[in-house]
């Protein structure tokens, strides 16, 4: 696994297949899809230089010049050949002085991946949004009182963090809509919308007075400065944090619950639809273009106007996943097209939406996911605004330093890749720029029918799944197969910086084709002898040599989550189940017929335990969740690298005890003991669990004695552990810190393998437990895949 994740670290990519499957027919056999996690933002080892120049780009398929690139310095014009198609291009006179002694940096061999800057050009004015960000606050009113201060006092706390350069503004919600004018801070001037219709762009520039000291322009699309809105007029709404901090401040404080009279048999008038629609508008006609964020504040359901999701009444009941598998959720598929319109608004303007959501019961993450997704926001689930999960996230997003988000904006994403391959498409946050080509496939996976993509939103933790079709047809000339077998793709991230500056991050790689057939069934015939057997063995071996298992994982989860939420009859266990037995039939060691002799190589033996942990997962389990919690689950693994995704798969256990320090434990029942300390890290929760013995002595007050100082540090050090992976997580992780037999042991217990549970012959070890479900064991699930396999 070493060398994957030294490949991570250069260029910020991980495959499932870093050898390829040769032809059309070997790669839908291998039943994992020939795919690549790219993470564009993934901090770069330090010495990658930044180029203060434009990148030099092929005339043929506009690739960028690359360390695979052949340069031809015996020429007079010095000319390089571009490795996918390649064309002939003439170096420019920047780069005259290049020899085979003095390369220009894009053509070292370890710069696989490498940045350009261009200089952006500066604003005068310091309250015209150029470069700068633009933070819109939308919060919701209709909260108990108690809620209201929480979210108060988390907004008043970031407020001083924001810097001094960006703009704010401000819309809070309940029956009705209010735009709040920071400009005018002697008097607070409020513009009130109905909540029940939704208003259009028009009706908002009219109704805010944008034309009452100059004439509207007669034609045109009114959007931003340049395009007949005064500066003055902007300026209004949208102020430099250094500039209206005191005005939010004094807002903020003296906010109140929404006052409309709720009837006690009915749930509050909220039009959360209407409120994030007109702040769409508003950044629309303000700051189009720019890297503004509508940052949505959400304390309940939306019950009135576009994108309801429930009724006021209280005796129907919020949409569940039973309800929706039945489609008897009546507003579900109107919210999800208006939202869906929402998006595309967004992502015309270059604007992200985040989401926090947090309140006991739902509040439409299921029908915003796509609005959030398509837009690269983030988003945050959580009990209550005075939770740790939501003010310490949202602490996060304004933090600088070494654990800062590293957002950037205004992000476009392409591909190039040679002729043998075509893209499917991408599973992640982002948006489809419908930029068809040779390149794209027949076949579509997520966004796809394109080869560049919109990310509004990204940071540095956002991670691409991108599919990919091989094109190669059966070719009878081995030998003429085997001469050619490297493969090129590139990677091409535009971006906003966080300083201002637009930049380019070019990543190019290479990886090579198995030559030739690769898989059991396929036979060949060499001067009329069957040699197929000892081809095959040495290509599966060549296949296996470069199987990630881990990004393989990664990959089938998210792969299973789109075919969850896009086709109706799907049953997504079969399909991994199916899935499974194909890759160990096609790559195990056996005797046909006969399990006990079934094996797997070390590059593929980890993988059924992931399928194991996925199949049980929350992204594959809905039961017992809310729709709301599921989208919630399937947008964080949609976004988020390869490491951070197997810990939601498969989460990692750690044993604390007397005798030892710190190490790895089973994620399995058998891990619990009376006397040890396990800390548990689901990505989404984090679970320090004191064994029935420890917890005895912590009541005790034993760790409070002198004598007893080596117990107060094995009970310290899960909570270090647990403060250092809280810190470089997003969003915070729920901590829940409990006691073997303890009534919220059930997070840990509900992760592990019940290997030993209440109707099986495994019983207990002394201090330990027991499971009570009727789920299988690892075990019973390997017998059942080992009989499956070798038949």
């Amino acid at each position: 696994m070493t060398e994957f994740l030294d490949l991570e670290i250069q260029d910020s990519v991980r495959m499932p297949w870093n050898v390829l499957p040769g032809t059309k027919a070997h790669a839908a056999n291998c039943a994992i899809p020939i795919a690549a996690i790219y993470t564009p933002l993934k901090t770069l080892p330090e010495a990658t230089p930044l180029l203060p120049y434009s990148p030099l780009r092929c005339r043929g398929c506009r690739s960028v010049i690359n360390p695979f690139s052949i340069v031809d310095f015996s020429s007079v014009n010095k000319i390089w050949i571009c490795s996918f198609c390649l064309q002939r291009n003439h170096f420019p006179p920047l780069y005259q002085s290049i020899s085979e002694q003095n390369f220009p940096a894009e053509l070292f061999p370890q710069y696989t991946t490498i940045e350009y800057e261009t200089p952006a050009p500066q604003p005068q004015d310091k309250a015209q949004p150029g470069s700068t960000n633009v933070f819109l606050f939308v919060v919701d009113t209709c909260v108990i009182e108690e809620e209201l201060s929480f979210l108060k006092s988390a907004m008043l706390q970031v407020l001083g963090m924001v810097p001094e350069n960006c703009l704010i503004g401000l819309i809070t919600f309940g029956t009705y809509v209010h735009v709040h004018e920071l400009g005018f801070g002697l008097i607070p001037k409020i513009h009130v919308f109905k909540g029940t219709k939704e208003v259009t762009k028009d009706q908002l520039l009219d109704q805010m007075g944008f034309f009452t000291k100059r004439p509207r322009p007669t034609t045109g699309v009114i959007a931003g400065v340049r395009d007949g809105l005064s500066q003055e007029s902007v300026g209004r709404f949208l102020l430099p944090a250094s500039d209206c901090e005191f005005v939010l401040n004094s807002i903020l404080e003296e906010l109140q619950k929404d006052p409309w009279p709720v009837p006690s048999d009915q749930r509050a008038a909220r039009c959360t639809g209407a409120a994030l629609s007109l702040a769409a508008h508003l950044l629309g006609a303000c700051v189009p273009g720019s890297g503004a964020r509508i940052m949505a504040f959400l304390g309940g359901p939306s019950t009135e106007g576009p994108g309801t999701i429930v009724s006021k009444s209280l005796s129907e009941p919020i949409r569940s996943h039973k309800d929706l598998d039945k489609d008897s959720a009546p507003h579900y598929h109107k919210a999800v097209k208006f939202y869906e319109a929402l998006s595309k608004q967004l992502v015309h303007q270059g604007h992200v939406l985040d989401v926090f959501a947090c309140a006991l019961d739902q509040v439409g993450v299921a029908e915003l996911k796509v609005a959030v997704e398509k837009t690269g926001g983030l988003v945050v689930l959580a009990e209550s605004f005075g939770h740790s999960v939501f003010k310490d996230s949202l602490r996060c997003i304004f933090q600088a330093g070494d654990h800062d988000l590293g957002l950037a904006s205004n992000g476009i994403f392409e591909i190039n890749c040679s002729k043998d391959i075509k893209v499917q498409g991408i599973i992640g946050p982002c948006a489809s720029l419908d930029k068809k080509g040779p390149l794209c496939s027949e076949t579509v996976i997520g966004q796809g029918n394109t080869t560049a993509w919109k990310l509004c939103g990204l940071d540095k933790n956002t991670s691409l799944c991108i599919v990919f079709d091989v094109a190669k047809k059966e070719s009878p000339d081995i030998v003429s197969q085997s001469a050619n077998n490297q493969f090129y793709f590139q990677f091409l991230t535009y971006y906003q910086h966080s300083n201002g500056q637009m930049r380019l991050r070019a990543t190019t790689l290479s990886r090579r084709w198995v030559a030739g057939p690769g898989i059991k069934d396929i036979h060949c015939s060499v001067n009329g002898h069957d040699q197929g057997l000892e081809h095959i063995d040495r290509e599966r071996k060549e296949l296996i040599s470069g199987f990630d298992q881990e990004a393989a994982a990664v990959v089938m989860a998210r792969q299973v989550s789109f075919k969850m939420e896009t086709e109706a009859e799907f049953d997504p266990i079969r399909w991994l189940d199916k899935s499974l037995i194909h890759i160990c039939t096609q790559f195990g060691e056996y005797q046909k017929d006969n399990p006990s002799s079934f094996g797997l190589s070390p590059r593929l033996s980890i993988f059924p335990q992931f399928m194991f942990h996925l199949r049980r997962s929350q992204f594959v389990q809905v039961f017992n969740n809310s729709p709301d919690e599921t989208a919630y689950f399937r947008m964080i693994l949609n976004r988020e690298n390869v490491s951070n995704s197997v810990v939601m798969i498969q989460p990692s256990l750690i044993s604390y005890a007397f005798n030892s320090g710190p190490e790895a434990a089973l994620l399995d029942v058998v891990s619990i003991a009376a006397d040890k300390i396990l800390l548990l890290d689901s990505y989404f929760t984090i679970v320090v669990f004191h064994g029935a013995s420890i917890a005895q002595w912590r009541k005790a007050g034993y760790h409070e004695l002198p004598e007893h100082q080596a117990f107060a540090q094995l009970l310290q050090a899960p909570r270090s552990d647990t403060d250092a992976i809280i810190r470089e997580r997003f969003p915070v992780p729920r901590l829940v810190i409990c006691d073997q037999h303890g009534s919220q042991a059930r997070f840990l217990l509900v992760k592990l393998n019940p290997s030993a549970t209440y109707n099986s012959d495994t019983q207990a070890a002394p201090g330990g437990d027991i499971i009570f479900t009727d789920d299988v064991s690892f075990e019973v699930f390997s017998d059942h895949l080992q009989r499956l396999a070798v038949q």
